[in-house]
């Protein structure tokens, strides 16, 4: 393992406790959107006051300083993804990388400067800041409002990548699942480069380390987990 991988690994580690920790990475029985199963949850939501989401940005700007991936500029989609980019490129700017941010609302203001959009005007390359990426629908809707301003979408931060087939709508309304990811999806099919603070693997690898303990007896449900649905 190289020096960076290694660096990237160590924040992974650190990262996955923190969040366990915070009672934001929980386990038990949760049922997921795609209507999995899943034996442990991420609410990124419960990153809930000012000691968390700092140390959670701290963790996303010094991912992304390791990533070496380029941007000019931060967008935060609505509604997580407002106070996680504004955090975000408050401690950039503390590590020496000042970058515009913006923001959209769901809802179009007819008054004031109006529009669905609030910030810095969107241009050069966008780095969308979000929590995870469960079907990809999220970075589409962002790429587009990215798009119709100008701008290019450059890239996606997201705090855990579940690394787990996404899930397509048919035509009768049934859910399908699909053999890539939706970080998968985001790369290869819409063409953005995507940093995750933590992957899957991370917490497979987290868990491994706890022995007998109560937090080591979750690795058995997580890893069958991921045998099943992994990518």
């Amino acid at each position: 393992m190289n020096h960076a991988a290694g660096e990237a690994s160590a924040l992974a580690q650190e990262f996955v406790q923190f969040a366990i920790e915070s009672g934001v990475l929980r386990f038990g029985e949760f049922k997921t959107k795609a209507g999995r199963m899943s034996p442990y949850f991420f609410n990124a939501g419960l990153f809930d006051d000012g000691a968390k989401l700092g140390r959670l940005a701290q963790f996303y700007a010094k991912a992304l300083m390791a990533s070496g991936i380029g941007f000019d500029m931060i967008f935060g989609p609505a509604y997580k993804g407002i106070p996680l980019g504004a955090a975000v490129s408050v401690e950039l700017a503390r590590l020496g990388k000042n970058v515009p941010f913006a923001y959209n609302r769901k809802e179009a203001k007819d008054h004031g400067e109006g529009g669905t959009l609030v910030g810095a005007p969107l241009k050069g390359r966008v780095l969308i800041v979000d929590d995870v990426m469960s079907a990809g629908t999220a970075a589409r809707e962002s790429i587009a409002l990215i798009q119709a301003a100008g701008a290019t979408a450059h890239a996606v931060a997201i705090a855990l990548d579940r690394q787990e087939m996404a899930t397509e709508k048919q035509a009768d309304g049934s859910t399908q699942d699909v053999p890539h990811s939706a970080v998968q999806y985001v790369r290869h099919t819409l063409g953005l480069q995507v940093c995750a603070i933590a992957k899957l693997e991370d917490l497979l690898a987290y868990l491994g380390k706890q022995g007998g303990s109560e937090l080591g007896q979750h690795l058995p449900r997580v890893q069958a987990y991921r045998d099943q649905y992994g990518v």
